[in-house]
């Protein structure tokens, strides 16, 4: 495993998916925590347009994940004005129309053979710049999330008292929403538009299944997302596979750890987080 640290192609691959990992692991704790799991995958699909677009121009993908998440989501929000649609069937039918587009538009002869990486990510291409940008854009999503931690525990554990708090649930979501098209269109080079949501999801689903006490998530979803990026390199340098690819499959693999050394719950000696009191989830008194 030296060569992950001695080998610069190797190193800057490492730093920007440690980098990934650490943002995406708590953020996905909130993502799930406000069942917007559904949204990650909607958003991370729908920007393949963009990044083809980019990748045609000779543009930085960064810009292009960013276009096309910003169209994706008007396109959504101008689908589910009609309310006989409404919002889950609008996003359905953007994501998948946007996808099926974006697949199209790489396999035009034009194209840079580059769709495997557009779909799948190529963190051992990743440059000093692109590792600068990725840990600038993570750091800013980790210090949000640290300042909202409030608003964000009332919104998702008790909505219902949020607003008399100074709260409001609606415009918590919206931006939690924000910054997971940051994170996104951060991860997008390096993982891919397919296989981010695994960075995203499984790292957080895990540290849920982990422990009931917040903190106590959002702490292991950052270890198990770095140590994914960590143990993914190493698989494929040592399997010579593709490292996006190896990065999500370790990243599934650490749920799946978790979930078999956690075993099954008892009848009713867990319940859900949404109704457990929020000093219980915040390991306050």
């Amino acid at each position: 495993m030296t060569e992950l640290v001695t080998d610069p192609l190797l190193r800057r691959a490492l730093l920007e998916t440690v980098i990934l990992g650490l943002a995406c692991g708590p953020l996905g704790v909130w993502v799930l925590h406000e069942r917007r799991a559904f949204a990650a995958e909607s958003l991370s699909h729908a920007m393949l347009p963009g990044l083809v677009l980019a990748a045609l121009a000779g543009a930085p993908l960064l810009l292009g994940a960013t276009g096309g998440i910003v169209l994706a989501a008007a396109l959504v929000a101008l689908a589910a004005r009609d309310a006989r649609v409404g919002g889950d069937t609008a996003v359905a039918i953007v994501v998948t129309t946007l996808f099926g587009l974006g697949v199209v538009l790489a396999l035009r002869p034009e194209v840079p053979a580059r769709l495997a990486e557009l779909l799948f990510g190529d963190p051992l291409g990743a440059t000093a710049g692109d590792v600068a940008l990725a840990a600038l854009l993570c750091g800013g999503v980790l210090l949000a999330l640290s300042f909202g931690g409030r608003a964000l525990r009332l919104a998702a554990f008790d909505p219902a008292a949020a607003p008399s708090l100074g709260v409001r649930p609606g415009r918590v979501a919206l931006a939690l929403l924000v910054l997971l098209a940051v994170t996104i269109a951060a991860a997008a080079q390096g993982l891919g538009s397919l296989l981010l949501v695994a960075m995203l999801l499984a790292p957080a689903a895990a540290a849920i299944r982990a422990s009931d006490r917040l903190a106590v998530q959002l702490r292991v979803a950052a270890a198990i997302g770095a140590l994914s990026a960590v143990c993914g390199l190493e698989l494929s340098r040592s399997l010579d596979v593709a490292a996006g690819p190896a990065i999500a499959l370790a990243a599934c693999a650490g749920y799946v750890l978790v979930a078999v050394l956690r075993g099954a719950p008892a009848p009713g000696a867990r319940r859900s987080l949404r109704r457990a009191p929020i000093d219980q989830l915040t390991g306050s008194r």
